[in-house]
């Protein structure tokens, strides 16, 4: 659902009581237009089927996008997910992104009862993509969601589906990892648990790996280096060391140093910047 200004409030000057009044109406409107999308796409999301569920994914994310240009709508959306029934996260973590679980039949007594087993079909890739684009968006617009994230374990959950999954989630994985642990010890701590490092430094190394990938390890670990840079404090003290250690000092080095390309970049040309460094990590590997 895209949240569009209402037409009756062009021209309309908000210092006078009529524009107060439609300040105050405009304002329903959006809360009326954030709760309804939310219990519209996490309705869905909550789905026995895939496929409903995608469906569901894929109006969240587009909440998320319509969200994003107003300081407004974010904030609306900051105070929706105090309520239990909106929050967005909890929701991916216990449907989407909930591995398998084996269809044990303990008994025989739902062929003879008169309700149905309930099944529920397995996420396929493009669910957990889409999942874990909403994680990411969430995470970076309200930044509370890292605390929901963590609360369910979502950096275990990651790591193996940057472990386990094919080229598409891990991408998307690497992303959403970013997205959670900024700003978030926790889950900063938990990536260090679970030897976070290490997976992405196996994954950079490998050249059989699909290129691409390869290449979003690079922009992973030169973000993250960014971040934590100058850090004497747990976690992520030691996160130079153990760069070096995994792929070389002149490797380590050169992410140190591209790392601190410039932020008064517009984002289009940090993402160049970020992808032509990323691009020099690798060619420093595969030349070792």
């Amino acid at each position: 659902m895209y949240l569009k200004k209402a037409f009756w409030s062009d021209g309309l000057n908000s210092e006078l009581p009529a524009g107060e009044l439609v300040d105050s109406l405009e304002k329903q409107r959006l809360h009326r237009e954030v709760t309804l999308a939310l219990r519209t796409g996490l309705g869905e999301a909550r789905a026995e089927f895939s496929f409903l569920r995608i469906r569901g994914l894929r109006s969240i994310l587009k909440f998320l996008k319509s969200v994003s240009y107003s300081d407004t709508t974010i904030n609306l959306f900051c105070l929706s997910q105090s309520v239990p029934d909106l929050q967005v996260v909890p929701v991916l973590f216990q449907h989407s992104l909930k591995e398998p679980e084996d269809q044990i039949v303990a008994n025989l007594n739902h062929i003879f009862s008169v309700e149905p087993m309930k099944i529920t079909s397995p996420s396929t890739d493009a669910e957990f993509a889409l999942a874990l684009r909403a994680l990411e968006g969430c995470c970076l617009l309200h930044s509370e969601s890292t605390v929901l994230a963590h609360q369910h374990k979502a950096i275990e959950v990651l790591m193996n589906i940057l472990s386990t999954r094919g080229a598409l989630e891990q991408g998307v994985c690497l992303d959403a990892l970013i997205a959670i642990m900024k700003d978030s010890s926790a889950n900063q701590m938990d990536f260090e648990n679970c030897n976070g490092i290490e997976e992405v430094a196996l994954l950079i190394r490998d050249k059989q790996v699909d290129e691409n990938l390869r290449l979003r390890c690079g922009e992973f670990l030169l973000l993250l280096i960014g971040h934590v840079n100058g850090r004497d404090k747990p976690p992520m003290v030691a996160i130079h060391e153990d760069i070096t250690r995994l792929l070389g000092e002149k490797t380590a080095s050169l992410i140190w140093a591209a790392s601190q390309f410039g932020s008064t970049l517009d984002p289009e040309q940090r993402s160049i910047a970020l992808h032509i460094q990323a691009r020099r990590v690798l060619e420093s590997l595969d030349l070792y």
